[in-house]
């Protein structure tokens, strides 16, 4: 599962700051800048590349394991080996950078290790403590919008950082309106759905443009469906003790007055919402009841995100790394 999976990677400095009782709220204003030209404006997307694409990578066999036993899949995002994602991130950024030049624009194809950075950076901001951000920004979904191009951000985010130095410099000596076609270009309609982030969390589904199209010719199609869930995630939830700690995580949401059966839900749901709300349009050109309704929603997900993270830390993490740590004990990391 994404969520639990980040709750092993990221959230045990969470933990701490969690561990006697839940955070609490803090108001926040976003500030945003006013988009000079609109989003329609912006020139329709390429054709698909021409690029003869690579071999569609899957999760390799993990060589050891007991004789007889079905190979482990790999530990990272998909499932992947961590040679499979090198692979498939250089392979990724590769057709970007070919299918934005065929669009007319500039794109540095970034290496593995910079987008690697900008999967870590996910729900962080620099001189910003773990618990802080919980409490300030929830997971950095509804309360980090803007409807703006990442490059622009004034924090170093998870997507910009993502996208390279470079890649910021080229965007930002953009006029305006080239801004706005580029961006169009490169992700589609939503501008944060970055590789970086959305490979991150394992799940393409919002991405567009060349992003897009890049991520089409090296993934699996399975694992371009929202639907899709990494197979060493599913092989934890089969054991009794994960299916277990997901019914006690249901019930303490509950009490703190959500209702999610899954860790996953609930980013889904967040994002689902934002969608319906903004339509991808910049802060500064929402109605007024758009803005009421973000608002409402920014609220809402500050206290979800403290009720769900500590629920996880309690609940749900011990018993995955337990789990975990059984099945691979006896094989090689991947």
């Amino acid at each position: 599962m994404r969520s639990v999976r980040d709750a092993v990677r990221k959230l045990k400095a969470i933990r701490a700051g969690l561990q006697g009782r839940r955070v609490g709220l803090l108001t926040w204003v976003l500030v945003t800048g006013i988009l000079a030209a609109a989003c329609g404006a912006g020139s329709p997307l390429p054709a698909p590349s021409t690029h003869t694409p690579p071999p569609t990578h899957t999760p390799a066999p993990n060589p050891g394991g007991t004789p007889g036993q079905k190979p482990l899949p790999g530990t990272e995002e998909f499932g992947l080996s961590e040679e499979e994602l090198v692979t498939n991130i250089e392979d990724v950024e590769s057709l970007i950078a070919k299918c934005m030049s065929d669009a007319g624009f500039e794109y540095i194809a970034v290496d593995y290790n910079t987008v690697r950075k900008g999967m870590l950076a996910d729900k962080k901001l620099p001189g910003v403590s773990d618990e802080a951000y919980i409490a300030q920004f929830g997971y950095g979904i509804s309360t980090l919008y803007t409807g703006l191009a990442p490059q622009v951000a004034d924090a170093n985010t998870a997507a910009k950082i993502g996208l390279g130095e470079q890649n910021v410099q080229i965007f930002n000596s953009l006029s305006a309106a080239d801004q706005v076609a580029y961006s169009r270009t490169l992700f589609g309609e939503h501008t944060d759905a970055t590789f970086a982030v959305t490979l991150e969390l394992e799940d393409f589904s919002r991405t567009g443009g060349c992003t897009r199209a890049a991520i089409e010719q090296v993934f699996a199609p399975e694992q371009l469906s929202v639907t899709y869930f990494n197979p060493k995630d599913a092989l934890i939830e089969q054991d009794p003790r994960m299916l277990a700690a997901l019914t006690q995580f249901a019930d303490c949401v509950r009490e703190a007055g959500f209702s999610y059966n899954h860790p996953n839900e609930i980013e889904a749901d967040i994002k689902n919402r934002l969608d319906a709300i903004t339509q991808g349009a910049p802060v500064a050109a929402l109605s007024t009841d758009a803005l009421a309704a973000l608002t409402e929603l920014q609220g809402e997900e500050r206290a979800v995100a403290a009720a769900a993270t500590e629920c996880e830390a309690d609940i749900v993490e011990p018993v995955y790394n337990q789990i975990e740590r059984e099945l691979y004990a006896s094989s090689p990391t991947p």
